[in-house]
C-alpha cells in the first residue's frame, strides 16, 4: 500500500501535542489590528486546542506528524 500524502497547507498551521491533540493558531490577529483592543490581541496570541470534530479530520490530513 502507498504512503499517504501530508496536507501540506495543514502541516504548516497544526501541531499534535504529546497527548495527541491537535493544537492550532487562532484566527483574526493578521489586519485591521488598529480597532482590535490591546486585550483581544494579546488573547489571540496564544495557541488553541481544536475541537473534537476537526480534530478527526486534521489528524488524516496530517498523518505523519
Amino acid at each position: 500500500m502507498p504512503k499517504m500524502k501530508t496536507h501540506s497547507s495543514s502541516k504548516k498551521r497544526f501541531k499534535l501535542t504529546a497527548t495527541g491533540r491537535v493544537k492550532r493558531s487562532k484566527a483574526y490577529k493578521t489586519h485591521i489590528l488598529t480597532k482590535k483592543t490591546t486585550k483581544r490581541k494579546r488573547n489571540l496570541r496564544k495557541s488553541a486546542i481544536a475541537s473534537k470534530a476537526d480534530a478527526a479530520v486534521i489528524k488524516t490530513l496530517i498523518p505523519y506528524k
